[in-house]
């Protein structure tokens, strides 16, 4: 799927072909920024003032000036899905860094570089309805994972170690405790209680994942936001993921081994209608 026409900058909406940096760009040198992706729904933002707190979140831990006052960012943005014409599902894409400059590794004192794209993304409804298969990995990441940080190698390897044996997604654990997917939020289900690891600096406190613990008690479900091992994930009733692009993903086999009887449980399903509703999502895939 290609991109849509136009972009924002820090200098306004430009066409896509108009985007040029230096070869001595921060992100492009040392991965030196931050970003978002942002779930669009029938051509309307979803969550999208949670995504740009925790953009300005993740700037600021790295000392990263954002290049737009918040309400005015949200408005660009805005205005970027009206400039493209966006009807239809789609993602978009944000990114954040400290400028262009020649390479030093102390912070140069130049504006920092904004841009944001969107392309078209359809729902993965055919694996939200039967669930996905998964491994197990170990974290190698830094200790800052809620800094959506540019710096994405521990995470690539473990995406693609995934792909490779035939899954969509690594969960990741250190010390026997599990932590979160590659790019995912990771929860388990056990005698009506939901589980997730506490939103602490060493994963990435993720917007679906917010709305999921304030939608559980609606559902049925006492939450728990406490460390769980993975002899507790393999024995779970039930184990979905969350992210931005995946929504609410069934797990229904880790490491070869079934999760519950193999398919998705009743109570995922029941917080997957809840937040195709809470999302306005007109197509509803678990009635």
């Amino acid at each position: 799927m290609s991109l849509y026409d136009y972009l924002l900058t820090q200098d306004g909406i430009i066409t896509k072909e108009s985007l040029l940096y230096p070869f001595e760009e921060r992100g492009l040198q040392f991965g030196d920024g931050v970003y978002e992706v942002i779930r669009i729904y029938q051509g309307t933002f979803d969550l999208l003032e949670e995504h740009i707190e925790r953009l300005y979140r993740s700037a600021d831990a790295i000392r990263l000036e954002v290049p737009f006052a918040k309400d005015a960012l949200i408005a660009s943005l805005v205005q970027l899905t009206e400039k493209n014409d966006v009807q239809t599902d789609a993602k978009l894409y944000l990114q954040i860094t400290r400028g262009s400059a020649p390479r030093e590794h102390s912070f140069p004192d130049v504006p920092s570089n904004f841009y944001a794209y969107i392309e078209p993304s359809e729902r993965p409804v055919s694996l939200l309805q039967k669930g996905v298969r998964t491994i197990l990995a170990d974290d190698i990441r830094w200790d800052l994972c809620y800094i959506k940080s540019l710096n994405l190698l521990p995470n690539i390897l473990a995406k693609q170690t995934a792909k490779d044996k035939g899954a969509f997604e690594a969960i990741l654990h250190k010390d026997g405790i599990v932590t979160e997917g590659s790019s995912s939020n990771v929860f388990i289900i056990k005698d009506d209680i939901l589980f997730t690891h506490p939103a602490a600096a060493n994963i990435l406190h993720g917007c679906v994942r917010s709305r999921v613990l304030a939608l559980a008690p609606n559902a049925g479900l006492q939450v728990k936001e406490a460390a769980f091992t993975i002899d507790q994930l393999l024995q779970a009733d039930e184990v979905f993921i969350t992210s931005t692009t995946s929504e609410i993903m069934p797990v229904i086999e880790i490491e070869g081994k079934q999760i519950g009887d193999g398919t998705p449980g009743d109570k995922t399903r029941a917080l997957q209608r809840a937040y195709e509703k809470e999302s306005g999502i007109q197509a509803t895939a678990f009635a």
